[in-house]
């Protein structure tokens, strides 16, 4: 079922347009249509080839930069789809919000921004968000009137979760009152881009638990430790005290996802009407307006630094990590040293901010020799 849209909502009826005009589509909206062009893309189907915790090559079940946006999307689906928020515009943005990042996930960003900042001490270095833009606003070549996708202003707003003074300013010379202005003026998104926001930051935290346990880096009874995750694992146990095994774990990361989602709303909901926005203009003056209870934003903060202590330092993952990020500094210097290497027309840190971790390998490979990353 499908909730009218509320007047703070995003209506394609009132978007503020593409960079490039085009006539409507008979079938579709503005924002169904952008959604239909990011699935399309080059971009997007090398998602399932990028890492989001674990290599491509470590497991087969392990979750990719695809799976975590198809999954950050359902959840900002489910939460709009209750607001009365546009469902398309947060599938939209929430299915383009990685395309710019690195492979090898936040190893390969870190290593590429650490490379630019040394070859120009002055740059503001590499931020996946600002190249997810790059990608459908100039990257993607699919069309013969214009370069990238074309996307809506709101689609494109949302895309650009941070992003730096410098960089702001440099978008604002190209795009005056664009999506930079606001980084600029410290006003919000639409209550679309921050939905997906935090659908993104609950998603990171319940499939990052299922793929520690999974990879045997995280033990369940760790877990255990944590208030969010404790309080619905009892829940479990309570309603089928003989279930064990993989179930309990899934049981409990269905419940915790479901407690956000519905915490999200109700607090979301309350902070609606306690500023009344009239419409899109007003959200965007307003302060956030879409975030958790107190209670529940110190319990996922919990589950966050849990993480980041027990799976993302782990010494397996950084093993693994730091030879990444030396397979992204040596392709780095093998194209400076030999730029004829590289396709025409191709930045060196746009084509390898495009690689999938299997396409970098093989670069290195080539260019350098095997990869130092541990055998599996």
């Amino acid at each position: 079922m499908t909730t009218a849209l509320k007047p703070w909502a995003c209506d394609p009826a009132q978007t503020r347009g593409r960079r490039h005009r085009e006539a409507a589509a008979p079938t579709r909206d503005d924002f169904q249509r952008d959604r239909d062009r990011i699935v399309h893309s080059t971009a997007f189907r090398r998602l399932v080839y990028k890492t989001q915790v674990f290599l491509n090559h470590e497991g087969d079940l392990f979750r990719t930069r695809l799976t975590h946006s198809l999954e950050v999307a359902q959840l900002a689906r489910s939460i709009a789809r209750t607001m009365g928020l546009n469902e398309d515009l947060c599938e939209a943005i929430s299915l383009a919000h990685d395309l710019g990042h690195t492979p090898f996930g936040h190893a390969g960003q870190d290593a590429l921004d650490e490379c630019l900042r040394r070859v120009d001490p002055d740059s503001d270095g590499f931020e996946h968000n600002l190249q997810s833009l790059r990608v459908v606003d100039a990257l993607e070549e699919r069309y013969a009137a214009f370069d990238g996708l074309n996307l809506t202003f709101e689609t494109r707003e949302g895309i650009l979760k941070h992003c730096s003074r410098r960089n702001a300013e440099a978008l604002e010379r190209e795009e005056p009152d664009g999506v930079g202005r606001r980084f600029l003026m410290r006003t919000q998104p639409s209550l679309e881009a921050q939905v997906c926001n935090l659908a993104d930051e609950i998603a990171y935290n319940a499939h990052d638990i299922d793929d520690g346990v999974r990879s045997g880096l995280v033990e369940h009874e760790q877990l255990l430790a944590l208030p969010l995750f404790a309080r619905f694992h009892a829940e479990v146990l309570r309603a089928s005290p003989t279930l064990v095994g993989r179930r309990v774990l899934y049981e409990t990361i269905r419940r915790m996802l479901s407690a956000q989602v519905y915490d999200v709303i109700d607090t979301s909901e309350a902070l609606i009407r306690e500023h009344a926005p009239a419409n899109v203009d007003a959200v965007r003056a307003s302060p956030p307006l879409i975030g958790f209870s107190l209670g529940m934003q110190s319990e996922a903060t919990q589950v966050k630094a849990f993480l980041r202590h027990e799976l993302y330092r782990h010494p397996k993952v950084v093993a693994t990590t730091e030879g990444a990020k030396q397979v992204i500094r040596s392709l780095f210097e093998a194209y400076r040293a030999r730029p004829a290497e590289l396709p025409a027309n191709h930045a060196i840190a746009d084509y390898i901010a495009g690689m999938t971790d299997r396409f970098a390998l093989r670069e290195h490979e080539r260019l350098v020799g095997p990869a130092p990353l541990p055998a599996q």
